[in-house]
């Protein structure tokens, strides 16, 4: 599967099926929770939670290309991620795209 951010694939003959997205919601156990609170004392990056959106975003992409494969698509174009707090010390991150057949 081609998942690209670009609008379009140069040179490609294809067809738009529909817009397909992926999304998870995840959060921190509370010790980790508790170390980001210590660290922007200091400063400085917060691993953890650096962490939890590298596989955040991961997993919502991995979704979004299920879903698309169930739809028959070849590829994803212009893909997207958005993210909002869910609540304390937990984020929603959405991937999303156009699907998209070969001719």
């Amino acid at each position: 599967m081609i998942i690209v951010n670009t609008p379009d694939l140069k040179g490609r003959d294809y067809e738009e099926i529909e817009m397909v997205a992926g999304s998870i919601v995840l959060s921190k156990h509370i010790g980790k929770d508790i170390m980001a609170g210590f660290k922007t004392i200091v400063g400085g990056e917060i691993q953890g939670y650096t962490e939890m959106l590298i596989d955040a975003r991961t997993q919502a992409v991995q979704r979004m290309q299920n879903r698309a494969e169930q739809l028959g698509a070849d590829a994803i174009v212009n893909v997207r991620f958005a993210t909002s707090a869910i609540m304390e010390s937990a984020a929603e991150v959405v991937a999303y795209g156009t699907a998209i057949k070969f001719k």
